[in-house]
């Protein structure tokens, strides 16, 4: 992308393409023609495993009320007690706060380019694949990556969080 593209993209997927842009990463956002709310619906778009989509899963934490990202594999369930033994205390997030601390609605919260800056944890899960997908800032958009690039991207630290 040279710039002047990203002027026709929703406000959350151009954050995400410039900050992919200026990191020099190899993949621009891509807009799909349905909605990719879930893992399931983003695999079933992508043609690929369901385990290769990197989900945002938010959380809010009770002592301070920051945003804790976890990015997991779409085939795990992120258990609350691991992420909470690293972190600290956290609760659900509603779609206010989500949007609110990620700049993101749900559906389309990416792992970077937050409104705020969250706690951020990578299930290391994602390390089975050699290319994984993120939502990047719209329901419609994905990015393609792998998990390093994640790593790199989003500076956070990789967990047993599932």
């Amino acid at each position: 992308m040279c710039g002047s593209e990203l002027h026709s993209l929703p406000d959350g997927v151009q954050r995400v393409a410039r900050l992919l842009q200026e990191a020099g990463h190899a993949h621009a956002p891509q807009m799909l023609d349905d909605a990719a709310r879930t893992a399931q619906q983003a695999a079933d778009a992508l043609g690929i495993a369901v385990g290769q989509i990197a989900k945002s899963i938010v959380f809010r934490r009770k002592s301070d009320d920051v945003a804790v990202l976890v990015v997991t594999s779409g085939d795990k369930r992120v258990d609350e007690k691991k992420v909470d033994a690293i972190v600290g205390k956290t609760g659900r997030a509603d779609a206010d706060f989500v949007k609110a601390k990620t700049g993101f609605s749900i559906g389309g919260v990416s792992p970077f380019a937050h409104a705020t800056p969250p706690v951020t944890l990578i299930d290391r899960e994602l390390f089975r694949f050699e290319e994984i997908w993120a939502a990047a800032g719209h329901p419609h958009a994905v990015v393609k990556l792998t998990p390093q690039d994640l790593e790199r991207l989003t500076g956070a630290p990789v967990a047993d969080v599932v």
